[in-house]
């Protein structure tokens, strides 16, 4: 059984191949090359590193977001035409969820966050020992985000790309309750992505009903809508 798996959903570029439960290639890349540049080379040479033959693979899995609009939005178009060529199922993974099994276990709560700007974060939270859902995603002003993760009184260990950003405004608020990721594990990792996808094959769909998680409508759509409203 084979699943190849790939990431677009943030800063980072990430594809994975997974056999039999097992990590077969993981690749990762930080440049200044588009998503849609950099993917479909990355898989190609996954299946090339790790002696896979695309045609052979069972399942395509995509993080699906909340993240970047056009991110997600090339990695869901990605997957969508490499399974429907294909025939193969797809699975959705969340990328905060993915970002959190990233690091995991960790003694306390994992916080993953996304820079929303204007002060906000694409926030959620998760148990770092069992990777059970604490906090729902949602697009929420970083100081209720911080009360909220709070209210749990456990040690909290924060990553992805919202973390560099608001790093001192966390530790203000927290203090020594604050953990922060190290470089290497602050960002989603697609083998973790393919490893959550792996333990949820039943819940693999047609490509055709394969959709991006937007937590809020694009800039674009929100700003046409004040331009109507004051019209």
């Amino acid at each position: 059984m084979i699943l190849f798996c790939l990431d677009t959903s943030g800063p980072v570029a990430g594809v994975a191949l997974m056999q039999d439960g097992a990590v077969r290639y993981e690749g990762m890349a930080v440049n200044a090359f588009t998503h849609s540049q950099s993917i479909l080379p990355m898989a190609e040479e996954a299946y090339r590193r790790a002696g896979l033959e695309m045609g052979n693979t069972d399942y395509y899995a995509v993080t699906v977001g909340p993240g970047s609009f056009t991110g997600v939005r090339i990695g869901v178009s990605t997957v969508k035409a490499l399974a429907h060529a294909s025939g193969k199922p797809c699975i959705a993974v969340d990328a905060l969820e993915a970002m959190a099994a990233g690091v995991q276990p960790f003694s306390g709560v994992i916080c993953p966050i996304q820079d929303a700007r204007a002060g906000q974060v694409y926030g959620a939270a998760f148990q770092g020992e069992t990777l059970t859902r604490l906090l729902p995603d949602e697009p929420i002003k970083l100081e209720a985000y911080l009360e909220k993760v709070s209210a749990f009184g456990q040690p909290l260990l924060f990553l992805g790309d919202g973390m560099p950003v608001h790093r001192e405004a966390i530790q203000s608020i927290l203090c020594d309750r604050a953990r922060f990721a190290l470089p290497h594990l602050a960002f989603l990792r697609p083998a973790a992505a393919a490893y959550l996808a792996w333990n949820k094959m039943d819940q693999a769909v047609d490509y055709k009903n394969l959709s991006p998680l937007y937590l809020r409508p694009p800039q674009a759509e929100r700003q046409k809508n004040l331009r109507e409203m004051k019209l």
